[in-house]
């Protein structure tokens, strides 16, 4: 537990240094070492993790794959509800707690998402939104290895939420805890398979447009979709 709380502490003060570094002029100063890890990525991707993937959508169930999917869609609702308590966010809190509480029990550990049949909203919370909500800035944007697009405060953000928040951090078998990863890891890449088809075929330039978008979809995401319009947007 000092280890997790001592990641959390480290995750924040990092957070909070960099709050002042990100510049609109100049939001990817690593560029061309993002760009090296981006093309690293790409090919580990065609060559072994996108064929894996494949692979585990022709050869699961459809009805078994959504299972998956909802049972760690469901421990993310946890992570979601920690971090809506840490944005004082006190009803949305309430609402993802109920609905974890619902789906872990009714839903079967979660593998069936009955909450959303009631109507229940699914949230996405991190400790990066977290961090943003409470004016720490982006950060230089990076690209993860494996993990893909990030800045220096999301990254300090994903280690508090795995180190602290994430119920998987929790499992002490590590064989267990890394086979469940991985199993996310592959579900999650399943998902988005026809999008990595068509971004490969629209994309001029597929590692600007990918930055691009994680910037707006992380701006909408921190701002709760009403993202406060610039000056520079009247001129």
């Amino acid at each position: 537990m000092q280890t997790k709380l001592k990641a959390l502490l480290l995750a924040t003060l990092l957070g909070g240094m960099l709050s002042g570094c990100a510049s609109t002029a100049n939001n990817d100063p690593l560029e061309g070492f993002n760009r090296g890890v981006y093309k690293f990525n790409d090919v580990a991707d065609k060559a072994v993790i996108k064929p894996v993937a494949g692979a585990y959508k022709a050869v699961v169930p459809s009805p078994v794959r959504s299972g998956v999917n909802n049972f760690f869609s469901n421990l993310n609702t946890f992570v979601s509800v920690i971090n809506d308590l840490l944005q004082f966010k006190f009803n949305k809190a309430a609402e993802g707690a109920g609905r974890f509480v619902i789906n872990t029990t009714f839903g079967v550990a979660g593998l069936i998402d009955v909450a959303s049949m009631d109507g229940i909203e699914k949230r996405n919370e991190d400790f990066g939104q977290t961090l943003g909500h409470w004016g720490v800035g982006n950060g230089a944007y990076i690209v993860l290895p494996f993990l893909g697009p990030s800045t220096l405060r999301d990254t300090a953000g994903l280690v508090v939420d795995l180190a602290a928040f994430d119920p998987i951090g929790y499992v002490d078998e590590p064989a267990t805890r890394n086979s469940m990863l991985a199993l996310k890891f592959i579900d999650r890449r399943s998902q988005y398979l026809p999008a990595s088809d068509l971004l490969d075929e629209a994309a001029l330039d597929p590692y600007a447009f990918m930055r691009d978008a994680y910037f707006q979809r992380r701006n909408s995401q921190i701002h709760d979709g009403n993202v406060p319009m610039l000056e520079e947007d009247f001129n």
